[in-house]
């Protein structure tokens, strides 16, 4: 059995920590032949003061205490890997909880109890990241920290104060706690740099603020380092979870987490390089980090599927892959292998000194110690062991992460050599539906001479792609139609060796480009329309998180004033733009990461944010201005106003002006010309949008800008009930804000007057039977259209536009712009409709959407056959009986 004073030979730290304090020898004599548990410790604690002013030396003699022993432990060769990293995170636990115990207690004594609006007590939730959130901590290690609790509110004291700045005081007093150095020495460094917005961020953040950052903000790296993300103290853990999982596991495979990995493995190993740290055992070649990644990469790609890969320890990742076939066993042995001699290397480094160090010693008698306590006989023995394991990590690793283009492809042959019957056949057996056709498709290239005359390094490239192209086309659901779009997109950039190079080099855009034009024809035209569009596929936390408009909304402002005075430019500019955030809109719409009222909200705050745009600097560009920002509005009406824009919707716009001078009228007149131009024409960049004018007042016989005066009378006065109707989706999108709200009042009060229903039901009635005159389906068609038949969308629409305008002004809440579903459910509640039957409505009007939606991805009309929404046709049928019964 190995002695005391053997295990201290190697830990000059351990050393001077015992003979300073004789006691704390006495002490670790007689337990450290024991593994230190939780209770242990505990049971330590609850011997101590626990008052704020004795918080410091406690928990540092608690430190020195479990560090010694289970560092001496390990030293004697008495405690495995595991025992060590687990003990290290329980001293790390224990204090920060303690310390919350106590410093909570003075807080509350303070300030009070802080509660959410429900008057639920709110407590401190400590997240322990990185290698303290997995159990992994090292001996002589910081800890990654993230605060948070659950909800907004206030404390209930004498001296009320918001949650927000309680739980900000309380955090920095425990920050002060751990990582204050004493004469005692420190707990921990605390490291609070991965919170939302690291250091410029706040330093505590409630759920709600937490999820909106992970869904607008949130980057590839973050998902990373919240896989090992912990909760260690407070409550509603189940909430922090339910926040922290779908950021971090997607619900599809998400093999671009690879690429993205990659790419920070990329960024390690040049910071190594530049640094000199090829000896470096955690982020050197061949080191902990690579292993991790491994590890990580396949929970990052299948977690969301496998709900058992979201464990957050390395070392038991690593089997479970194996269980799974994504690594086989010998794979994992050897990588369990070599974290296991890392860890255990990277302790004995750190115990010497107690130094936060993984770099192998430049020193002869450190050399020694080091070899000695890891069990070798010299330097040379250790350095051959390390060496083996570190090429073993970097030949998996590059198996992993490998570019998959290096070598040739089995279709090869298949593009260069087969004949066209041979070609059919080796169609049909890579289960293409119609091989004949996609073999004459493949022929007609091959002999068609734009391929002939391409230039030798394109034609390299586009051989190359063709095999790939048909492989991952013959794995989508529709393989013949997804070959004949993505070869159609291949001929149209066949001139631009830069867009094939892309696709060649990175196969997981290509199999996104593939599963795009798959899944909407829609999809594979804008695509083709804007190959551009490609470049987006290589970020994929672009791709796979939320937009930030309010960051995009000042980069293209900056963008967009780098580029003054070209007009030109700045058109093509806001047209890219827009472009590149719909393409990243549809890309995680067909990956069914966005419900459609999300999407819907998305592309609505978009096209305002181009509308304000384009108005800044049409405004700016007009060589007649009497005044520096123009009193002007830009109000959206139908899509655009109810917030329920689609990808290629047009924008119903009506342009308002407030302003004095005797020559706004014609200023703003040229304004809104300009405007209307800047939105709506093509460039070689494509067009903005599709706009219509027509409902302002007075229709196109019109002045294309009125004053808020003179559309107030117009409402009042002279303005059809249709036009009423349309009034209760327009909202303020862009201009000035304060006229914006007196467009609001004005919508207001034209929505709130009172009016005869008899009269109302029967215009109403009028105009749902001219649109059906025009655009109903024939009956004996057998079909449904959407929109258009009695039962669909628009009669949902009428409803509640019949109901706002009939008895707005007994219920202003109806004049909210909240969108049908939400104002179906008010006026269920206001006992306008029956509720049960609103609800069915609400789902039909969902289900209409969702199904439109889905046809115009595909190209179709929103036709479909009449018995398979039955139901829905039914139920709004029954509540537009009940709703216009005379």
């Amino acid at each position: 059995m190995p002695t005391l004073d053997q295990a201290l030979h190697f830990s000059r730290h351990f050393s001077r920590l015992l003979e300073s304090r004789p006691g704390l020898r006495e002490e670790i004599g007689q337990c450290w032949h024991q593994a230190p548990t939780a209770a242990t410790m505990q049971a330590w604690l609850d011997t101590q003061p626990a008052d704020e002013d004795s918080l410091k030396p406690v928990l540092r003699r608690l430190k020195h205490w479990v560090h010694a022993w289970v560092g001496l432990r390990d030293l004697a060769g008495l405690a495995p890997l595991a025992e060590v990293t687990t003990a290290m995170s329980l001293i790390a636990e224990m204090a920060l909880t303690h310390a919350i115990t106590v410093l909570s207690a003075t807080a509350e004594a303070r300030y009070g109890t802080p509660r959410n609006a429900a008057g639920e007590h709110q407590t401190l939730v400590v997240i322990g990241m990185g290698k303290l959130g997995g159990r992994e901590l090292n001996v002589s290690s910081d800890i990654d920290l993230i605060f948070a609790y659950p909800d907004d509110g206030e404390t209930d004291g004498a001296r009320p104060i918001s949650n927000f700045e309680f739980f900000t005081r309380l955090g920095r007093s425990l920050i002060n706690v751990i990582s204050d150095l004493t004469a005692d020495g420190q707990v921990f460094r605390v490291d609070m740099r991965l919170r939302p917005n690291g250091d410029s961020g706040p330093l505590v953040c409630s759920y709600d603020m937490l999820e909106n950052y992970f869904i607008t903000q949130g980057r590839e790296w973050e998902r990373y380092a919240w896989i090992k993300a912990r909760p260690l103290s407070g409550g509603h853990h189940d909430a922090l979870e339910a926040v922290r999982r779908p950021f971090v596991f997607r619900k599809y495979l998400d093999f671009g987490a690879i690429n993205a990995m990659r790419e920070l493995h990329a960024q390690i190993r040049a910071e190594v390089a530049k640094k000199d740290m090829a000896n470096h055992i955690k982020l050197g070649p061949g080191g902990i980090r690579e292993i991790e990644f491994i590890a990580q990469v396949f929970q990052l790609i299948r977690g969301g599927r496998d709900s058992a890969l979201q464990i957050k320890p390395t070392l038991q990742v690593l089997p479970l892959l194996a269980e799974r076939g994504t690594l086989d066993q010998e794979s994992v042995a050897t990588l369990s292998a070599a974290y296991d001699f890392l860890r255990r290397l990277e302790h004995r480094l750190q115990y010497l000194d107690d130094a936060q160090t993984h770099r192998l010693p430049a020193g002869a008698e450190d050399q020694a110690l080091v070899a000695s306590a890891m069990g070798f006989a010299s330097y040379a023995a250790l350095l051959a062991e390390l060496d083996a394991h570190r090429e073993a990590v970097s030949q998996h690793f590059g198996a992993v992460f490998a570019d998959p283009n290096r070598e040739g492809h089995a279709l090869d042959t298949l593009w260069q050599g087969a004949d066209d019957e041979g070609l059919a056949v080796a169609l049909a057996r890579l289960d293409f539906t119609h091989p004949n056709e996609a073999a004459e498709r493949l022929t007609n290239l091959r002999r068609a001479s734009r391929y002939q005359q391409m230039p030798q390094g394109i034609r390299e490239r586009f051989d190359a792609l063709i095999p790939r192209v048909l492989e991952v086309a013959a794995k989508t659901p529709r393989p013949d139609a997804t070959l004949a779009r993505m070869l159609s997109l291949l001929e149209a950039v066949s001139r631009r060796a830069a867009y094939l190079a892309l696709l060649q080099q990175y196969p997981d855009a290509l199999h996104k480009v593939a599963m795009l034009m798959g899944s909407s024809a829609w999809a594979a035209e804008y695509l083709q329309r804007h190959p551009i569009l490609l470049d987006e596929l290589l970020d994929s936390r672009l791709l796979q998180s939320a937009p930030d408009w309010a960051a995009f909304r000042t980069d293209l402002q900056r963008q967009l004033e780098a580029e003054e005075p070209d007009t030109e430019r700045q058109m093509d500019l806001l047209r890219e733009a827009h472009h590149a955030q719909v393409f990243r809109l549809l890309t995680q719409d067909l990956s069914g990461l966005l419900p459609l009222e999300t999407l819907s909200d998305h592309l609505s705050e978009l096209a305002d944010i181009m509308v304000a745009a384009a108005l800044h600097f049409a405004w700016r560009k007009l060589v007649t201005r009497h005044r520096e920002t123009p009193r002007f509005a830009v109000i959206g009406y139908g899509k655009l106003g109810g917030k329920e824009l689609g990808y290629a919707s047009d924008l119903d716009l009506v342009f308002l002006f407030e302003d004095e001078a005797s020559e706004a009228g014609q200023i703003y007149a040229r304004l809104s010309t300009r405007l209307n131009t800047w939105l709506s024409a093509q460039t070689p960049a494509g067009q903005l949008f599709e706009t219509d004018l027509r409902l302002r007042p007075n229709g196109e016989a019109g002045l294309v800008v009125v004053s808020i005066e003179a559309f107030r009378d117009y409402q009042l006065h002279n303005a059809w009930s249709w036009e009423h109707q349309a009034l209760t989706r327009a909202r303020f999108c862009a201009g000035d804000a304060a006229l914006g709200e007196k467009f609001e009042q004005v919508r207001i009060e034209i929505l709130s007057k009172e009016r005869d229903m008899g009269q109302l039901r029967e215009e109403v009635l009028a105009m749902r039977q001219r649109m059906l005159d025009a655009h109903a389906t024939p009956a004996d068609t057998g079909l449904f259209d959407l929109k258009q038949d009695p039962g669909g969308l628009i009669d949902v629409e009428f409803i509640i536009q019949f109901l706002v305008l009939g008895y707005a002004h007994r219920h202003p809440g109806l004049c909210a712009n909240k969108g049908n579903i939400a104002l179906l459910r008010m006026t269920a509640e206001l006992g306008l409709i029956p509720a049960p039957l609103a609800e069915k409505v609400r789902d039909a009007y969902r289900e209409y959407r969702r199904l439109q939606h889905g046809l115009r991805l595909d190209n179709q009309d929103s036709r479909i056959g009449r018995e398979t929404v039955l139901p829905w046709i039914e139920a709004v049928q029954k509540l537009w009986r009940v709703v216009f019964a005379a």
